[in-house]
């Protein structure tokens, strides 16, 4: 299973916070109107995680959980495990590289709900790790509010994902994402039974599942699998092939060498 779970920063992220930073000078310029915005959320802060902190508590903040003290449980979570930070650094990564309408690095980071919905979740699985479950579920529950994704807390997600468009995905307590896949908006990785085992999916990486897509039940969607917009997947999915339908069917293989589903975001059900 690929998660990553590095300490390290690798070395094609560490300058991307001076990038967002320059990113943000250049944006305030073209834009004074904004500038205010810019500096509360990006050049006022020396770190990546201080500034990730101070978006996630305006998002997240209501009445009953105030932006202080949203922010707070962020930077324990952040603190505790840096491994979360990189997470986030990759995910706006991923968001450049496979998304035509993303180019900047700082595009996520302020207007992708997909991108705060699932750095957002990165804190409530924390929570839920450390037994203070009551508040991952509080956090599941305005994740759901605020962005239009409900992702359960104890779900495993891996590092280099994107959420595009994001609206209306639903993903189950027992599912696991692997390193490096794309979902785009109306996905449900749901479950299948009443039982308390396993029984979400597990999604492989390079997987790219298409917009609409239900994927049910404690089923394996192979490495660099394509699932097709609008199928039914309730039977496990071999690496290397492109599923659609309801239900799906294989109806296209790729080779090892090509590039993945997920960094190409190539739609056609051809391959």
């Amino acid at each position: 299973m690929q998660l990553l779970r590095t300490q390290q920063k690798p070395d094609h992220l560490i300058h991307l916070w001076e990038t967002i930073r320059a990113e943000a000078k250049q944006m305030s310029l073209i834009e004074p109107e904004l500038g205010s915005h810019y500096h509360c959320t990006v050049l006022k802060h020396d770190k990546f995680n201080h500034s990730i902190t101070y978006i996630l508590a305006g998002l997240l903040e209501s009445t009953d959980l105030p932006a202080m003290l949203v922010r707070e449980v962020c930077e324990q979570a952040l603190s505790s495990d840096p491994s979360i930070e990189i997470s986030m650094l990759e995910d706006i990564k991923a968001c450049v590289d496979r998304d035509a309408a993303c180019d900047t690095y700082i595009t996520p980071l302020l207007h992708y709900k997909g991108f705060h919905a699932l750095q957002s979740y990165r804190i409530a699985h924390w929570l839920w790790k450390e037994g203070r479950k009551p508040l991952a579920l509080f956090f599941q529950h305005r994740i759901s509010e605020m962005f239009a994704v409900d992702i359960h807390p104890a779900a495993l997600i891996g590092s280099g994902i994107m959420f595009d468009h994001a609206t209306g995905i639903v993903i189950g307590e027992t599912a696991i994402i692997e390193d490096n896949v794309s979902m785009l908006h109306c996905v449900t990785l749901g479950g299948s039974g009443c039982g308390r085992g396993k029984r979400h999916p597990t999604i492989r990486q390079g997987v790219m599942v298409g917009a609409g897509s239900k994927i049910l039940g404690d089923v394996v969607v192979g490495e660099c699998a394509k699932v097709a917009a609008g199928s039914l997947v309730k039977m496990s999915v071999p690496a290397y092939t492109t599923v659609a339908g309801v239900p799906a069917k294989i109806v296209g293989k790729s080779q090892k060498t090509q590039q993945a589903p997920s960094q190409s975001m190539d739609q056609q059900i051809s391959a």
